[in-house]
């Protein structure tokens, strides 16, 4: 987090900002995912768990495989497949975890995403998020239950997509809609000029050879691709803005959803009133 957010005063304090090649930065500034190590609680956790490593193909920052490495809780014939978000961590889903293992016959599954905590990379993306998941899908099967904050709640999306499965329950936390947009905010917050947005988005399309604009939930999502899909937010959640949210619900009408207030963003995943919600769907769906 402290490299994060040393860049981010860096290029605030710039002066003259739109004569300048802000490009090497920004990527760093949008890529590089914040590594926090485990709290005391969550390392303890993390003990008890079977590990696994796979490892995905990055063609885009690596030009290499990268190693990910995942955890698995219980022995069960039931499964469930965490994706955390951005700048986050399988073992920041400690309080799910802990409630789910509680669960008659169930098997927990989750990872550290290319380029996040204790996996390889130096940067990461969507893509390599959506390729851990797949590659767990892959290996383990699939999982009757599919649970994704953030960003990996679009992952788990695209991971759906690619490998065919339907799942019984998919349950999305305070996704992200429109991957663009955010990258967006991100640069407006360090009072990135237009003309270095531009810069930026260029050179995105250079390297992945599409607009950042594809990667928007709207385009992704199929309807039923799980039995059920529930999708928990805040309405004044600043990182996935409600009126994104708004138009996604708008042609998915068959999604359930629940609002929770005053939790923000990254707080809803540990809130105990959204773990109860979670345990208690995942009971009805097994």
């Amino acid at each position: 987090m402290k490299k994060l957010k040393l860049l981010h005063r860096h290029i605030l304090a710039l002066e003259n900002k739109q004569d300048l090649d802000l490009t090497a930065m920004l990527w760093q500034l949008i890529c590089y995912s914040p590594k926090m190590s485990p709290r005391l609680q969550q390392q303890q956790l993390l003990d008890e768990a079977a590990k696994f490593t796979l490892q995905v193909d990055d063609s885009h920052f690596a030009k290499a495989s990268l190693k990910f490495n995942g955890f698995i809780w219980g022995d069960g014939s039931r499964k469930v497949l965490i994706t955390h978000g951005w700048g986050s961590k399988a073992i920041d889903f400690d309080e799910v975890i802990t409630a789910l293992k509680l669960v008659d016959d169930i098997q927990i599954i989750a990872f550290d995403a290319p380029g996040n905590a204790s996996s390889e990379g130096e940067l990461s993306n969507l893509i390599l998020f959506a390729k851990a998941a797949e590659a767990v899908i892959n290996k383990y099967g699939m999982p009757e239950v599919m649970i994704g904050h953030s960003l990996g709640a679009m992952a788990n999306v695209i991971a759906i997509n690619e490998t065919g499965i339907k799942p019984a329950l998919q349950i999305s936390i305070a996704p992200l809609i429109k991957l663009k947009e955010n990258f967006k905010a991100t640069m407006n917050g360090a009072e990135v000029p237009a003309s270095a947005q531009e810069q930026f988005f260029e050179s995105f399309r250079m390297l992945f050879g599409m607009d950042a604009s594809y990667f928007d939930i709207n385009d992704k999502h199929i309807a039923d691709a799980a039995e059920k899909h529930w999708l928990a937010f805040d309405r004044e959640d600043k990182i996935s803005p409600y009126s994104y949210l708004q138009e996604f619900l708008g042609v998915n009408p068959g999604i359930i959803t629940a609002e929770y207030a005053n939790l923000g963003h990254e707080r809803i995943i540990k809130d105990a009133s959204v773990v109860e919600d979670i345990v208690r769907l995942v009971k009805i769906s097994l």
